[in-house]
């Protein structure tokens, strides 16, 4: 994920697809594997539309607060047209999917991802040493 500049995005996506994996296999032993299906396709979603965000940030290269702005307001809307695309996609193409294993997958996913405002990005402290 060297693609992404923004460290507290990178580390966030990382806890994202390790919990992920984890739930994958629990699901897996204590359910059945079309729980694990949907809990992969539940993080998968929301780690897919984080990613995306997380591309369009890293490649803002404006300085004023207005390309600041218009590029979060751009890689938002890319990120909420993903999520709402691939909801449907599984509940359109999944006929075993979980509903309850899937939705509370992709909802913990969200709730990781808010994470990064609480991690500081200190690539900035390392160039202005």
């Amino acid at each position: 994920m060297s693609w992404i500049k923004n460290r507290p995005l990178r580390i966030v996506l990382r806890i994202q697809l390790l919990i992920t994996f984890a739930l994958v296999i629990v699901f897996w032993f204590i359910l059945d594997m079309h729980s694990a299906i949907s809990a992969m396709l539940g993080g998968a979603t929301s780690v897919i539309s984080s990613a995306a965000f997380a591309f369009m940030i890293s490649r803002h290269k404006g300085y004023t607060a207005g390309e600041t702005i218009r590029t979060a307001l751009r890689a938002e809307a890319v990120k909420i047209i993903l999520t709402v695309g691939l909801l449907w996609m599984v509940f359109k193409l999944y006929a075993n999917v979980n509903a309850f294993v899937f939705i509370g997958t992709f909802v913990l996913m969200v709730l990781v991802y808010s994470m990064a405002l609480l991690l500081k990005d200190d690539t900035k402290d390392k160039i202005n040493s």
